[in-house]
């Protein structure tokens, strides 16, 4: 007979002169320990994010915690459904259908009162991003265009292939701009944050394949949140590495240190919401090689800015297909490819990322079921308005466009540096300028020039502002009449630089201040439901 191994009998002598219970006892330990360590290890969070959560989660059931939580909780409540009753001031707030129909010229100008309504002045290019042109002739092209199929629908691609032709070109002229091969593909989304998701999707069901029971992303702190929510959508655990505080890109070394087994995606952005600087897509790229590990670069919020500024004489280096470790790119059609809001195209190098996009069922009585994005039926009028947009402008208008763009933003960051108390985040790479300031609480600054009319980008982990610079931005007089008003109100914070911030900006600098951040998480669930709060009367006597 064979001799047992050497750990059989390492066991042997654990247990040896052991009652029955304790061997029981100490397997079952043993294997509970295994367990835990695998679920630590596993979890989508780290073990000391976990415990923080759960030590907060503690603290609010304490009677005094919670009662005081709740007080503060109901008056945040009413201070957000005050706002919102006091823009819908004088106007309708309908409840019920009507009884009988509103004419059309009734609900033509009702239309043009509710979109009139707001303390800002989009129109002349008072807000951070959100409006990226207005030009009208552009908006006519986009909105004739959805008219002719606002009821297209192009999961029915036997009755409109005409909806599926357009979307195809949409993006194969998106791959082209970014320099992909006839072997890259992709699909048209909502919005930025589903060509995200998408893209999450994607590589968490492609690790599946390769075995990866536990995928994991690993992310820039700066990049989109979009990343967080597919995280929390898609059961994926999220490892952030941190930027360079003085460049505000994302440490390499650190995403070297973080990759391991589980890593499905590593992220760059080109550039990232936040402060507009722009990661080492060709570092990351490299790192995406020597690891055999997908690299997604986001350039949802400049990307159509990005891809046109070498031919406009703006220095841009390599951030997309031409890289070999870029797997994947997501970039908005509805920022600066000016079309309506409401498209993005999630672009890959091969068909196999794509085919790990889809979601498709077999077993449905309704017959066997496949849809590229999330959504099934799907806005063929937005597709069609994307399309009309981009082969209405052209390259040469977008090459012109990006000029002004850029040359405005130059013209805007130049003259911040200039202004006393203020300083500038890192380099900004494309249209975005995020600054802050060492001297006083730069939220009072945010909150000065919101009586002066800007909305503009609150920033936190630093404190900061920031400013998107859109076509809007470069018509005549706005730029100077931003760097005017921040002047001002810049000088004003600096007299009273010790005085702390008040109004509803202080919000942004309190909320940082705060540990428990599910508290946090409870205060913009209350905005948010605000957003569908539809004032009765009374309302306002309780």
């Amino acid at each position: 007979m064979s001799e047992r191994p050497q750990p059989l009998k390492a066991v042997n002598r654990l247990f040896e002169g052991k009652e029955p219970w304790q061997i029981v006892t100490m397997t079952a330990s043993s294997i509970l320990a295994v367990l835990w360590a695998s679920s630590l290890y596993n979890a989508r969070e780290t073990p000391t994010a976990r415990l923080r959560k759960q030590f907060f989660r503690w603290l609010r059931q304490v009677p005094i915690v919670k009662r005081k939580i709740e007080e503060k909780m109901s008056e945040i409540q009413r201070d957000f459904r005050k706002d919102v009753a006091k823009r819908l001031a004088g106007t309708t707030i309908r409840r019920e259908l009507p009884e009988k129909g509103l004419t059309a010229e009734q609900v033509a100008e009702e239309v043009r009162n509710l979109v009139n309504l707001g303390a800002y002045d989009w129109k002349n290019g008072s807000v951070s991003g959100a409006v990226y042109h207005l030009n009208e002739e552009i908006s006519r092209v986009a909105c004739d265009a959805y008219a002719l199929t606002a009821y297209t629908n192009p999961l029915h691609s036997d009755v409109f292939p005409g909806i599926n032709k357009m979307e195809s070109e949409i993006v194969r002229m998106a791959i082209n701009l970014f320099h992909g091969d006839d072997e890259c593909c992709g699909t048209v989304t909502t919005g930025g944050t589903e060509s995200i998701l998408m893209a999450c999707k994607a590589f968490r069901d492609f690790a599946y394949d390769k075995g990866i029971s536990n995928p994991q992303i690993v992310v820039p702190s700066t990049v989109h949140s979009a990343f967080d929510k597919a995280a929390q959508y898609l059961g994926l655990s999220v490892k952030t590495v941190p930027v360079d505080p003085d460049t505000m890109c994302v440490d390499v070394d650190a995403v070297r240190r973080a990759i391991s087994s589980r890593t499905c995606l590593i992220v760059g952005s080109a550039p990232n919401f936040p402060y507009g600087t722009m990661d080492d897509i060709q570092a990351l790229s490299d790192l995406a090689c020597e690891y055999e590990v997908p690299l997604h670069v986001d350039a949802c919020l400049g990307g159509f800015v990005a891809a046109f500024m070498p031919d406009a004489g703006h220095h841009m280096p390599p951030f997309d297909f031409r890289l070999p470790g870029v797997a994947s790119m997501s970039a908005d059609t509805h920022k600066y490819g000016y079309a309506p809001k409401g498209t993005s195209v999630v672009l890959y190098r091969h068909a196999k990322y794509r085919h790990c996009q889809y979601t498709v069922t077999t077993e449905w009585p309704g017959g066997v079921y496949g849809s590229p994005t999330v959504n099934g039926s799907r806005a063929g009028g937005l597709i069609a308005a994307c399309w009309a947009t981009m082969v209405y402008v052209g390259k040469e208008r977008y090459v012109q466009m990006t000029d002004e763009i850029i040359t405005t933003a130059r013209f805007i960051e130049n003259e911040l540096r200039k202004i006393n108390g203020i300083f500038i985040y890192g380099k900004p790479a494309t249209s975005v300028i995020a600054f802050g300031s060492k001297q006083f609480d730069i939220f009072k600054l945010a909150e000065a020039m919101h009586e002066k009319g800007w909305s503009l980008s609150a920033l936190q982990f630093p404190s900061g502002l920031h400013i998107s610079v859109t076509h809007a931005h470069t018509h005549p007089g706005v730029a100077t009449r931003l760097i005017d008003d921040i002047r001002d109100a810049a000088a004003r914070c600096m007299l009273a630089s010790s005085e702390p911030c008040t109004g509803k900006m202080a919000i942004y600098g309190v909320a940082q201040e705060i540990s428990d951040r599910s508290l946090v998480s409870d205060i913009t669930k209350y905005f948010i439901d605000s957003m569908y709060y539809l004032p009765k009367p009374g309302d306002e006597d309780q």
